[in-house]
């Protein structure tokens, strides 16, 4: 299990990860929010703890991606499936998600709400992952939200299954805390292979 706190002065997160069986414990505060990181627990097999205080619904938004990012960065470890791709239907909602957990930030979106646009922006940055969201379809927020949760979700199911194959032609990624490094980086290219 991995933990990571963030205090400042306005917000305080704690986070605890361990790959498991997507069971949460969730409290921010914020219903929809708490709704969105056991959704995304449950859908990534991840057992997950949040507990988080704010003075605002965009920091408390915000520092909750910040931290589970971080948290999430560190649990990964080695030999991982590391990519995931899912498309998940909800209603009238179609959204399909795409990631990389070889240690390049990257996220194209966008969600049809700036709040949680940026939650997945950060958490993106933070957890040192390649993530598009593509929204296919979808009118109601709520549901295509929903949907970008589930399938960030699964994807991250994937992503973090154990393989002793290597997707890489520069050789396995290992990600450290210093933004992820491989025997190509120690040689001036960029971290996190390819």
């Amino acid at each position: 299990m991995t933990e990571r706190e963030r205090s400042t002065r306005e917000t305080t997160v704690r986070v605890r990860v361990a790959r498991g069986r997507g069971a949460a414990a969730i409290a921010t505060g914020e219903r929809f929010l708490d709704h969105m990181l056991a959704t995304l627990a449950r859908y990534a097999a991840l057992d997950l703890e949040v507990e988080a205080r704010g003075d605002l619904r965009h920091h408390l938004i915000e520092d909750s991606a910040i931290v589970l990012g971080e948290a999430l960065a560190a649990e990964a470890g080695a030999a991982i499936a590391r990519y995931g791709a899912r498309t998940v239907p909800m209603d009238d909602a179609l959204v399909e998600a795409a990631l990389d957990l070889g240690g390049r930030p990257y996220y194209r979106g966008p969600l049809p709400s700036r709040l949680y646009d940026h939650w997945m922006r950060s958490f993106a940055d933070h957890a040192r992952l390649t993530l598009h969201v593509r929204v296919l379809r979808g009118r109601d927020r709520h549901h295509v939200i929903e949907a970008a949760f589930k399938a960030v979700g699964l994807a991250l199911r994937d992503a973090l299954a154990p393989a002793d194959a290597v997707f890489s032609t520069k050789g396995a990624a290992r990600r450290t805390d210093g933004g992820g490094a491989s025997g190509a980086a120690d040689r001036g290219r960029r971290p996190g292979g390819a």
